[in-house]
C-alpha cells in the first residue's frame, strides 16, 4: 500500500479512537448538539478504522508466516502450510487495501439526499418528446428496483407517451448517489414510425439532476414568493379541471418559477412546488459560482458538462454507449427497461479515481 494512503487511513483511525474517548466523557451527555455530531461523524469513519484493524492483524500474521518459511529448520509440512496462509493472507490484504481506497475517498454530502428529476425534450420535435418519455419511464423503472419513490410534480405530455418535459421528485435515501450522472444531453438513433424511407433521425433529450434541499438549507423570504392557482389542465376528473388546485410559484430575486398540478390538493401542489422552488434556486447558484471558476479558468466547468452529450442510444445496432466511460452496451432494451448499474458503477469508478487522485 501507498505510505501517503497508510498514512491517511492511520490518521483517520486515530480520529475515530478520539471521538470514541469523547462520547465516553459524561460531560457529553449535556451537549445534545455535539453529542449527535461527534456520533455522526464516528459513525461515518467506523467501517475504514474497523479495517485497519483488520489489515493490521493480517499483515503481522504474514510476517508470523514469512518466518516461518524464511526458517530452515521448518518441517516440510509448517512450510506447505504457511505457504498456503501466506498466500491466502495476501489476497485478503488486496482486497482490504482496495475497500480502503473506495471508504477513504471523500464522500459527496449530497449522496444520501432525494432528488428532483427534469427532463426536457431538445431538438428533434416529436421524435425527441417520445424519447423524453422514454427516459422518464427509464428512470421511473430503475427508481422502482432500488426501492426509491417516484412523485411526478410537472409534466406537460404531448400525446403517444411523449413528453415536452417532467419533474419527478425521486425520494429515498442515497437516491441522489444513483441518479447524479444522469445529468447531461441525452442523443437517440433511429427511424421514427412516420418515416417512410426508413432514414434515421438524430434527437435530443435533456436531463437535470439536483438533490432536494431542506429548508434549514435555504431561507426563502415569503415576500420575495408570487403565488398563482389556476385549474388544472390534466387528467383527474372534474374536480381537477374546475377547481383552482395547481400552484405557480414565482422566485422574484432569481426569476425561477415552478409550478404543480398533479394533486387533487392546493396544499400538496404548494408544498411539492416549494421543494422544487428551493433545489432550483440552490442549483442556480451551484451554477453560478461553477460558472464562474470556469471563466477564471477559462475552461468549461459544471455547467458545460449539460452542453455536451454524455450518452447514445442507437436503436438500430442495439447500442448505447456512454462517451464519459467509454461502455458500449448491446442491450438497449434492457436498458430502457432500466437496467443501469452497469453505467452507473462506471460512472462511479471514474469519479472515485478522480477523487483520489485529486
Amino acid at each position: 500500500m501507498e505510505a501517503a494512503l497508510l498514512k491517511k487511513w492511520e490518521v483517520l483511525a486515530a480520529r475515530y479512537d478520539e471521538l470514541t474517548n469523547q462520547l465516553m466523557d459524561p460531560s457529553m451527555m449535556s451537549q445534545p448538539s455535539q453529542l449527535h455530531k461527534v456520533n455522526k461523524e464516528r459513525t461515518d469513519i467506523e467501517p475504514a478504522a474497523k479495517l485497519l484493524a483488520t489489515y493490521r492483524d493480517n499483515a503481522k500474521q504474514l510476517e508470523e508466516a514469512a518466518q516461518i518459511l524464511a526458517d530452515p529448520n521448518a518441517g516440510a509440512e509448517m512450510y506447505k502450510m504457511a505457504t498456503e496462509e501466506s498466500s491466502t493472507l495476501e489476497r485478503q490484504q488486496r482486497e482490504i487495501e482496495q475497500q480502503a481506497q473506495e471508504l477513504l475517498i471523500p464522500k459527496d454530502p449530497r449522496d444520501e439526499k432525494s432528488l428532483l428529476l427534469e427532463i426536457r425534450a431538445g431538438t428533434g420535435g416529436d421524435e425527441a418528446a417520445l424519447f423524453a418519455g422514454a427516459l422518464f419511464r427509464m428512470y421511473s423503472r430503475y427508481a422502482e428496483v432500488k426501492g426509491f419513490k417516484v412523485d411526478v410534480v410537472e409534466a406537460t405530455e404531448t400525446g403517444g407517451g411523449g413528453y415536452k418535459g417532467v419533474v419527478a421528485l425521486i425520494e429515498g435515501k442515497g437516491a441522489y448517489s444513483h441518479f447524479k450522472f444522469e445529468a447531461g444531453v441525452h442523443r437517440v438513433q433511429r427511424v421514427p414510425v412516420t418515416e417512410a424511407s426508413g432514414r434515421i433521425h438524430t434527437s435530443t433529450v435533456t436531463v437535470a439532476v439536483m438533490p432536494e434541499v431542506d429548508e434549514v438549507d435555504v431561507q426563502i423570504d415569503p415576500m420575495d414568493l408570487r403565488i398563482d392557482t389556476f385549474c388544472s389542465s390534466g387528467a383527474g376528473g372534474q374536480s381537477v379541471n374546475t377547481t383552482k388546485s395547481a400552484v405557480r410559484i414565482t422566485h422574484i430575486p432569481t426569476g425561477v418559477v415552478v409550478s404543480c398540478q398533479d394533486e387533487r390538493s392546493q396544499l400538496k401542489n404548494r408544498n411539492k412546488a416549494m421543494r422544487t422552488l428551493r433545489a432550483r434556486i440552490v442549483e442556480a447558484e451551484r451554477e453560478r459560482q461553477e460558472a464562474e471558476i470556469a471563466q477564471n479558468r477559462k475552461a468549461q466547468v459544471g455547467t458545460g458538462e449539460r452542453s455536451e452529450k454524455i450518452r447514445t442510444y442507437n436503436f438500430p445496432q442495439n447500442r448505447v454507449t456512454d462517451h464519459r466511460v467509454g461502455v458500449t452496451l448491446h442491450k438497449l432494451e434492457q436498458v430502457l427497461e432500466g437496467d443501469l448499474d452497469e453505467f452507473v458503477q462506471a460512472l462511479k469508478a471514474q469519479r472515485q479515481q478522480e477523487v483520489g487522485a485529486a
